[in-house]
């Protein structure tokens, strides 16, 4: 028992370097989500399920989902300032001509 708790440890120590670490905001979505899935599983083997029914619902369950909606909304604002900056841009043109 004690291989499987230092193994999942050290999975914890890989995913929190990997989240801060990571140029890449979706990598580290679904890193902070295995983060919380293996904290789920240690704290069933500390016997509490108490608080791993609640890390895995709020933790790899809720966050992870406002985490994703919140990376869309972001990339929607994106682009709808990239489409109002190209207008702009050919308005400018042919104010020109």
């Amino acid at each position: 028992m004690a291989f499987v708790e230092v193994l999942l440890l050290g999975f914890l120590v890989a995913c929190a370097l990997t989240a801060v670490l990571h140029r890449s905001t979706m990598i580290t979505i679904l890193t902070y989500m295995g983060f919380s899935v293996v904290m789920s599983v240690i704290w069933m083997l500390l016997q509490a399920p108490d608080l791993a029914i609640t890390e895995a619902a709020v933790g790899a369950g809720v966050s992870t989902a406002l985490y994703f909606l919140t990376l869309q909304k972001i990339r929607e604002l994106k682009e709808s300032e990239d489409a109002e900056e190209e207008r702009r841009r050919k308005a400018g043109e042919e104010g020109r001509k």
